[in-house]
Formats: C-alpha cells, structure tokens, sequence
C-alpha cells in the first residue's frame, strides 16, 4: 500500500477517488464519468474536469467517453480514504452512541480533518474491527480486506433464510426503516416472497416483522447463507 499520506492530495481529489472506488466495490457495471457525477451529486462538466486532473496525477485511467479505473496508486490512496471512512463510522457508533444511520455524513466531514495517528489509535481502541456499522469491510493498515462470502438478496430463493452481510448507507431512512423491523447487520431472515412484475422482494425477521422491499432497496443489500 502506498506509504505516502492521503493528506497530501486534496480533499476533492479525496473525494473522487473513493466514490470511484465504492461504485465498484459491490458492483461489476462499468464506472463511468456519468455514474461518478450522479454519486457525487455535481455536473458531468465539472466531473470531467476533476478526472483528467486526476488523470495527470496518475491516480487514474480514463480515455474520452470511456470507463474510469483507478491505478496502483489511486487504488492505494482510495482504500486509504475508505479506511479512514469506516473506521470514523465504527468508532462514532461503537464508542459515542451514534445510529447506524447518523454515521455516514459525519464521518464524510471527520476523514479530512484527522490524523494518521488518530486513525490508527480509533483502530487499535476499537479492537481492529474488519467490518464497518454497515458490513462493509475495513481495510487493514497494510491495505488488505477481507470481503465476506455475500450475495445481492434479490438473488436468494423464496423460502431460504439468509444473513444480513452488508446494507448501503447511502440511503439513511432505509436503515431506519429496517433498523425498526430487525433487519440489521448478522440478523437472519426469511425471503417470505417475491414478486417479479411488482419487482418486491418480501423479507420476514424473526421479530415477526415483514418488510417488503423495491428494487434499489434489494439491491442495497448483500446476505450469506448459514
């Protein structure tokens, strides 16, 4: 993993390099500049501009109209980035009693500001967590991530019984809604139904609550077999 501190490029260049990298985390569609503006909420035209800049930074590969992949070494500074990310997250909901779905804009604004240091103390007071408040995985300090043995839930069987492995946080009144009907993090849950013309997927915790679930909602979440 790259040796050089993530403080020395800027907080925009930051930014853009782990929105590339979360848009192919949990995903095989190509990263484009179309999908990077819609994640980061700005104009294409503005967009482009920051990638050929990060492009001459060799922190990325991207040809005119094309696909948008990270190098070696914007790879590096994105885990980095996603690192200093979850580690803020867990440490707010673990040691300051933050909601799951509190978690997500406080430490967008948190990871700029601290320190190497003070990551590495939050990682070592926290017990070295590999798993975020969200299920997704923390990069170790070497750079390594251990990704769980995990599926879309709107590819299990009706009938089966899964556990939840990871849930987006980019929707936060997702995560209180089914905060509120038991599905969280480790919980299982039944696929009680499934409706291909209505495109619901029908999820029951074993609270007894059943949560139907559209397609952006399904595909937020990711589930293991027992």
């Amino acid at each position: 993993m790259d040796t050089v501190s993530i403080s020395e490029l800027s907080d925009s260049a930051q930014n853009y390099l782990k929105i590339i990298y979360g848009l192919q985390e949990w995903s095989s569609d190509p990263v484009t500049p179309s999908s990077i503006a819609q994640r980061a909420g700005m104009k294409l035209s503005t967009v482009s501009g920051a990638l050929a800049k990060l492009r001459q930074q060799d922190l990325l590969d991207h040809s005119p109209y094309g696909e948008v992949a990270l190098t070696e070494r914007g790879r590096d500074f994105a885990v980095q980035m996603v690192r200093r990310h979850r580690l803020i997250e867990t440490f707010l909901v673990k040691m300051l009693g933050y909601r799951w779905d509190q978690v997500h804009e406080e430490a967008d604004s948190l990871e700029h500001s601290v320190s190497d240091f003070m990551i590495e103390r939050m990682d070592q007071t926290l017990g070295y967590p590999t798993r975020d408040p969200h299920g997704d995985p923390i990069p170790a300090a070497d750079g390594t991530i251990s990704f769980p043995e995990a599926y879309p839930l709107a590819d299990a069987a009706v009938g089966s019984t899964v556990i939840i492995e990871r849930i987006s946080d980019a929707d936060s009144e997702l995560l209180q809604h089914l905060q509120e009907n038991g599905v969280v993090i480790g919980a299982e849950v039944e696929i009680s139904g499934m409706d291909k013309f209505a495109e619901t997927v029908e999820v029951r915790a074993h609270c007894g609550n059943t949560v139907a679930l559209g397609v952006a909602a399904a595909q937020a979440i990711w589930v293991s077999n027992p």
